[in-house]
């Protein structure tokens, strides 16, 4: 029997037939996870969504890009497209937080990539038991829920969880 290897042309082709169903990279956090989180931070500003999948009032569209705002003080939420970007998305949201932004990420547990052991195990992490089920629409426009072919997690930075830790390792 032939050893089939995974390789980066079968994921890279996987991922594009998986993305494609939904016709984006984006795809919109359900409301109940959103809730859940929403009543532990009250949220002030969405970083990354657009006119039909934003959570909060305030946010920042593709159109005035989140990765050249300043992020402030807010309470923000981060559900960042999961396609290439996702790695200036993470170190985005780690620098934001080192100025006093708190951000939650809603991201997919890629434990293998450089963005996770680089910047997200500087924050709290919680593993999400099971599968997400995300809504999108698909090539022809319809509204679709389909699962994360992957686990997911969320990865909260704020300042004073990384003093914390950074004297205790001194």
């Amino acid at each position: 029997m032939e050893e089939v290897l995974y390789t980066k042309d079968l994921k890279e082709r996987h991922s594009k037939e998986i993305f494609q169903k939904a016709g984006a990279y984006c795809w919109e956090t359900p409301n109940e996870l959103f809730e859940e989180l929403n009543k532990e931070f009250n949220f002030t500003l969405d970083v990354c969504a657009d006119e039909n999948n934003h959570k909060l009032d305030i946010y920042f569209s593709e159109k005035e890009d989140g990765l050249k705002q300043d992020w402030g003080k807010n309470i923000c939420w981060m559900n960042p497209p999961y396609g290439r970007t996702i790695s200036k998305w993470i170190k985005k949201a780690y620098q934001e937080s080192l100025k006093e932004a708190v951000v939650v990420c809603l991201i997919p547990s890629r434990t293998e990539t450089n963005w996770w052991w680089d910047y997200c195990l500087k924050g709290e992490i919680r593993f999400i038991r099971g599968r997400v089920n995300f809504k999108g629409r698909n090539t022809k426009g319809e509204l679709v829920n389909y699962p994360a072919t992957f686990g997911n997690a969320i990865v909260i930075f704020r300042k004073q969880k990384q003093e914390v830790r950074n004297s205790s390792q001194a």
